[in-house]
């Protein structure tokens, strides 16, 4: 892996210099709810292994975002699951009674959420003013205290109260989530041992 640089401090609240607007959108969002958060920068954080770097500085487990759809492409999913459990398709889609879900393009993931690849959160939700994107949150993320999430950008992480999160942020979202139950396959394989 290539040197991942990483601001050793812990920030509370938004940062005192100015960022592109998408992610003063977000904590404009947070500060107008009255939502407390914490915050980590970083360079761009684009896969799973980089964000497990800032797992110890920011004391949350990783939040694997994922942008999905169905075989036809006329409907679209955000997927909020533990970084460290596996995804197989067949497991979410046989839960919502669909016959194939394969990853989202990203230029639809921008047209619907304002995001690219790398910086999935529940945070672009608030670009969906259709409420395109259905939100699923595997039953695991409700279980933390705190969830960790990008600001629309891959070079800070967030982190969240998840009863901010599903209190306030997604009311004032309109975006009602869908509890799943993804199977760990970790567990089984550790218990055949």
């Amino acid at each position: 892996m290539d040197v991942f640089n990483i601001d050793k401090t812990v920030y509370r609240g938004r940062p005192s210099g100015k960022r592109i607007p998408k992610e003063e959108a977000c904590y404009d969002l947070l500060d107008s709810l009255g939502i407390e958060y914490w915050r980590v920068d970083h360079d761009p954080a684009d896969t799973i292994e980089k964000c497990h770097l800032i797992e110890d500085l920011i004391s949350v487990h990783v939040c694997k975002n994922l942008f999905l759809r169905n075989r036809q492409a006329t409907n679209w999913y955000m997927l909020m699951m533990p970084g460290d459990k596996p995804f197989h398709t067949k497991d979410l889609s046989k839960q919502l009674g669909i016959a194939r879900l394969s990853f989202g393009e990203s230029d639809m993931m921008e047209k619907f959420t304002g995001l690219t690849p790398g910086s999935v959160s529940i945070l672009g939700l608030m670009n969906d003013k259709d409420r395109k994107v259905r939100l699923l949150i595997d039953r695991d993320i409700l279980d933390g205290e705190f969830i960790r999430c990008h600001p629309c950008i891959n070079t800070s992480t967030l982190k969240i109260r998840t009863s901010d999160v599903i209190d306030k942020l997604l009311p004032y979202l309109r975006h009602v989530p869908t509890i799943v139950t993804l199977p760990d396959s970790r567990i089984s394989e550790t218990e055949e041992a």
